[in-house]
Formats: structure tokens, sequence, C-alpha cells
């Protein structure tokens, strides 16, 4: 039986908020952009919003350096992780539905997702 939530003007500003951005912010710094607009949003607030809409599939959740970082486009893409300024970019190739694909076949199982970190410098750093 599928979880039915109640709306929530202050979920559907986190989302609204991620999807409008191409960086992959951390629930501190989403904390700290709604609260001009949200003065009664709380930091717990923000934190139960995320597990939410990551739980459910709306935004995606990944970990870099022990930090959680949060992105509203959840169309199948990998990231880039610079080592030097922490830059996070975002991958747009099949890679991987290709490896979603290699893993249910050699092991004939399910995979419901996959990330992919990828790590290096980026151009400005490398330069």
């Amino acid at each position: 039986m599928p979880v039915v939530r109640r709306y929530s003007r202050q979920r559907e500003a986190i989302l609204t908020h991620l999807k409008g951005r191409c960086d992959h912010p951390s629930a501190d710094q989403v904390y700290a952009d709604l609260r001009e607009t949200l003065p009664n949003l709380s930091l717990g607030t923000v934190y139960r919003n995320l597990n939410a809409l990551s739980g459910s599939g709306d935004v995606l959740r990944f970990t870099v350096n022990g930090k959680e970082h949060f992105d509203g486009n959840i169309t199948p893409h990998s990231h880039f992780i610079c080592l030097n300024c922490g830059a996070i970019l975002d991958i747009f190739d099949a890679t991987q539905n290709k490896v979603k694909a290699q893993m249910e076949k050699e092991l004939d199982c399910f995979v419901s997702g996959v990330q992919i970190l990828v790590y290096g410098k980026c151009n400005a750093c490398s330069k």
C-alpha cells in the first residue's frame, strides 16, 4: 500500500528550490537559502523533508567527504567531485543505464538504482 503524504508547503518549497538549482547543496545550504522566504522554517523540518523527498525518489542524495548533498535533477546521471576545490559537476551519459543492465544480467537481479561518483580535478584546478 503506497504511503499517502499530506501536502506540505515547506516540502513543496524545498523541492522547487532543489529543482531550480544546478549545484548540489547540503541541507544547511537549503535551510539558509529558504529562511529568507520561509522565516518559520526549522533546520529539522528541512532534514525531515529532504529525507522524505529522497526516500520517495523525488530528489537524489549522495555523500561526499561525510556530508550529504541533494540534487533536484533525478534523471539518470553521475557526479564528478573535484578533489581540490570540492566542486560537484553533473555527468550526463549512459553509464548508469549500462551498469544497471550489466548488473541485472550478471547477477540475475533487479537493480533499483545506480549512483556513480567520479573523483579527480576539475578543469580549473588542473591548470
